[in-house]
């Protein structure tokens, strides 16, 4: 019964490595308790999955990225953007366009590669402390 599964699947999923992983992915997910979208017919999580897929009730391109973000051990965060920020001490002379300044974020590496490019103080002579002998 699942070869006639798999053959009805390959339409919806041309590449069999792609549908072994997705139907794989969506057992695993009707094993932890996902709702099941056909009727089970006394069927393995395997070849429900593999018909789930043939009958379309779920979409291939959301299983792939649901297996893709559950593989994933780093999540890009995308970064907040640039906040607006009040200008201090505006007093008289502050235009009407200069009411807000946005500020950016520096990231650590930001402010390393700024930190190494500022040439060191200058050094000087340390003063000579009389001695209390002479």
């Amino acid at each position: 019964m699942a070869r006639v599964t798999v053959e009805d699947c390959i339409d919806k999923v041309e590449n069999r490595f792609d549908l072994v992983l997705l139907a794989g992915h969506r057992a695993r997910m009707v094993s932890s308790g996902a709702p099941i979208t056909i009727d089970r017919d006394n069927d393995k999580n395997p070849v429900v999955a593999l018909r789930e897929i043939a009958d379309e009730t779920v979409s291939p391109g959301d299983l792939k990225e649901d297996l893709i973000h559950a593989l994933q051990k780093y999540v890009e965060v995308d970064e907040p953007e640039a906040e607006t920020l009040p200008l201090m001490g505006g007093g008289e002379h502050a235009d009407a366009d200069d009411k807000e300044v946005v500020g950016d974020r520096m990231t650590e590496e930001e402010l390393l590669k700024g930190l190494e490019g500022l040439a060191p103080p200058e050094e000087r002579p340390e003063p000579v402390e009389p001695d209390e002998e002479d």
